[in-house]
């Protein structure tokens, strides 16, 4: 992988940031949720966030 400038590495960083918040609020309200559907839903949705993170480490290594 070539190097990355300053700019490119602040928003992957940004990126890394934002999916983390939205796993963790996804898992949030699956936990609160009563509706299994609903929360069958936003656990997925969590685990998609998940992988993307995931991803965009990947990228780092």
């Amino acid at each position: 992988m070539e190097n990355l400038t300053s700019k490119e590495l602040t928003a992957l960083e940004d990126q890394l940031n934002y999916e983390q918040i939205l796993v963790k609020k996804y898992r949030t309200f699956a936990d609160g949720c009563t509706d299994p559907q609903l929360r069958t839903k936003c656990e997925q949705v969590a685990s998609r966030h998940q992988d993307h993170f995931n991803r965009l480490m990947s990228h780092l290594s």
